[in-house]
């Protein structure tokens, strides 16, 4: 059965991303008692919001980095995103009161196996870079007096070191076989990812017994899962 737009406005809307983190999530979401309609996991749907086994819950299908906006924004009431996409946008409107302990990788900085040989990012005052994370980058370096030139790209970052782009990139790193396919070296990181349950304040504070109901089994489902 397929959603329909004329429904209720009180539905709960979960806002999940697409992708790795969706494999990762999804024994979670079933765990807390919220199973998606047949087309969720049809590779050949293009919905991209779904009814589950719980009339009063809606699921959405997003981009990993747009969980928070949805979220943050109201259009969604609980999502699933990572604490990378968590510190880029910094929204004050967004709670996240659980670590799923999923989508485990890191936050890096990375240049050409050249520039890493000698390089001390500990003597660095400027640098260049191309990262899908400008905020977090800014904010990393700047806390130590580096100024940081950013350029956004939203994918295929390593190659911008051998096309002349920059000489350095921030991006995420899970077991650097990427990096090193490219000719590229991690050289600092900045922080440790995983994914959260994010919350929006609002529908916290309107709808608190049935928000802390369902943080509070998908709690239950990460403890089950690491018992």
């Amino acid at each position: 059965m397929g959603f329909d737009a004329n429904e209720g406005a009180d539905k709960l809307v979960i806002a999940l991303p697409k992708g790795r983190i969706l494999k990762e999530a999804m024994p979670l979401v079933r765990a807390a008692g919220i199973h998606p309609e047949p087309a969720f996991d049809d590779p050949n749907s293009r919905q991209l919001r779904f009814a589950t086994s719980d009339p009063g819950v809606d699921i959405i299908r997003v981009r990993s980095f747009d969980v928070a906006t949805f979220v943050a924004f109201g259009a969604a009431h609980i999502g699933v995103a990572g604490n990378d996409v968590i510190m880029e946008f910094n929204y004050p409107e967004l709670y996240a009161p659980l670590d799923l302990g999923i989508g485990a990788c890191r936050l890096s900085v990375a240049e050409t196996a050249s520039l890493g040989a000698d390089d001390d990012p500990r003597r660095w005052s400027h640098i260049r870079v191309a990262t899908k994370y400008p905020e977090i980058t800014r904010r990393h370096f700047a806390a130590r007096g580096v100024q940081a030139e950013c350029i956004k790209l939203n994918g295929a970052m390593e190659l911008a070191p051998a096309l002349g782009l920059c000489r350095r990139i921030v991006d995420l790193v899970s077991t650097g076989s990427t990096l090193k396919a490219n000719g590229l070296v991690e050289v600092e990181q900045i922080v440790e990812v995983t994914s959260r349950l994010v919350v929006n304040r609002t529908a916290m504070k309107v709808r608190s017994r049935e928000m802390t109901g369902w943080i509070e089994r998908f709690r239950e489902a990460c403890h089950d899962r690491a018992a």
